[in-house]
């Protein structure tokens, strides 16, 4: 099952006989505490103007959990995950296509969240909103409710200490920006660095620069010189949002990756977990 679609493809699935399910999940990472920058309002984006038919999902309060010994962003509760996505419409047969504004983090959250709790045919727009060139809509949708039932477990699942051996045993990737791996700035969590072991591996470099994912075979080229394809992979970010599009990248290049939710922001937070700087991995 393809993880992506293009614009195109998407405007000729929603005009044909099975239009997907459209989530709109626009949503930024908040520095308003580090910059005392205004806080991003996604709905308030949406309502603008979005996608038609497509219905808003609220990352921080519908695809997480309360911050907390989880992580800023943990995994929402699995009952509540499904109420909200039986609210928005989706089937457990029904096709599904995730978008946010264009950088694919947010999109790439739902995705691995849908394809985690079971959901087979799910699919992130290529590009976000900006690929989009057909007419947007302000109206509202009020979709029949679906009949999702969220089952977890169909793609891998890293805690703390399942990342801590993958770093040793396999290949574990950091989808941070390099500057935050090496400890050298760290505007969010309470240190800087990184889970000994871990691979500086960017999920901004898995984009081109018009925001969709770069073509397989360099996707494919980039993960095979990271060792991806000779070992078990596990994917970490700060709070488990941008790793989850670094796992979307790895599913687009054929590898099967886990995802560490809790990633650095639970990582950090716990005193007596070892914390690596610098360039080295360990």
């Amino acid at each position: 099952m393809n993880a992506i679609i293009t614009a195109s493809e998407l405007a000729a699935e929603t005009a044909g006989p099975r239009p997907p399910v459209l989530l709109d999940i626009r949503w930024q990472l908040s520095m308003a505490k580090a910059t005392g920058a205004a806080a991003f309002d996604g709905r308030a984006a949406y309502e603008a103007g979005h996608l038609p038919g497509a219905v808003f999902v609220d990352l921080d309060a519908e695809l997480a959990g309360s911050p907390g010994s989880g992580g800023r962003h943990p995994l929402p509760d699995v009952a509540e995950f499904g109420r909200v996505m039986r609210r928005a419409g989706v089937s457990a047969r029904t096709p599904v296509v995730v978008y946010d504004g264009g950088q694919g983090w947010a999109a790439a959250r739902a995705w691995w969240l849908l394809r985690w709790t079971g959901h087979e045919d799910v699919r992130v727009l290529d590009g976000g909103l900006a690929a989009w060139t057909g007419e947007l809509s302000t109206e509202i949708p009020t979709p029949d409710e679906g009949d999702f039932r969220p089952e977890p477990g169909a793609l891998k699942l890293l805690d703390a200490d399942g990342a801590a051996e993958l770093a040793r045993t396999g290949v574990l990737l950091d989808a941070r920006a390099g500057e935050r791996y090496r400890g050298e700035v760290e505007p969010i969590d309470r240190v800087g660095g990184h889970i000994p072991g871990a691979l500086s591996a960017p999920t901004t470099e898995n984009v081109g620069p018009d925001g969709r994912l770069l073509p397989v075979d360099d996707l494919v080229a980039r993960f095979k010189e990271l060792g991806a394809f000779d070992a078990e992979v596990g994917v970490y970010c700060g709070s488990g949002v941008s790793g989850a599009h670094e796992v979307l990248a790895l599913a687009v290049a054929g590898i099967p990756a886990a995802l560490y939710a809790g990633s650095w922001s639970q990582w950090s937070s716990d005193e007596s977990r070892p914390v690596a700087t610098g360039a080295d991995p360990q």
